[in-house]
């Protein structure tokens, strides 16, 4: 019977609930693609592509599909650690990635660029925070990483076919 207790504890002390992905879903109206590439080379990809942009990787999970921008400022073009250096709230975004498995070998990945237009201590970041508008430097970036995670892992053909390279978007769960 000890030896049973034993095991049972090693079973979830190896079951870790830890994973880098936020509490929150991607925002609907967020950049959707299909890629011919398992999520862990699509996250591993974004983790050299990233700061090739420019940006700072704040958090990344390759097992977990997901990858987080620190805060940066579109028009400094400099990375912002601390709320407190945020000088230009408009045009300071974060972009967000999850790769989640789509079919065997595809990857579903979704691009969130966000920015704050108000600073309020009291309440959640994510309460906060804004898709950016088409026109908005952040979602030009965004664009960019899936133009070119695009062109190095390709689109599946049957999205070529259709004329549209983006999914419709993963139905929210709805209350009962």
């Amino acid at each position: 019977m000890r030896r049973s207790g034993g095991l049972a504890v090693a079973f979830l002390l190896s079951c870790t609930p830890v994973t880098t992905r936020p509490d929150f879903r991607p925002d609907p109206r967020a950049l959707v693609v299909i890629l011919d590439a398992r999520p862990e080379r699509v996250t591993a990809a974004l983790d050299s592509l990233v700061p090739a942009e420019s940006l700072e990787v704040a958090h990344a999970g390759v097992r977990d599909g997901y990858v987080e921008t620190a805060w940066y400022d579109t028009q400094a073009h400099r990375t912002r650690h601390h709320e407190r250096e945020i000088t230009n709230l408009a045009a300071t975004v974060k972009i967000r990635f999850w790769a989640d498995p789509w079919v065997p070998g595809q990857s579903r990945l979704t691009v969130e660029p966000v920015y704050r237009p108000r600073y309020d201590p009291s309440r959640p970041e994510r309460g906060l925070e804004v898709i950016a508008s088409k026109q908005h430097e952040g979602y030009k970036i965004a664009q960019r990483f899936v133009d070119k995670l695009k062109k190095k892992f390709g689109v599946p053909k049957a999205a070529q076919e259709e004329g549209r390279p983006t999914p419709p978007p993963s139905p929210s769960p709805t209350p009962p």
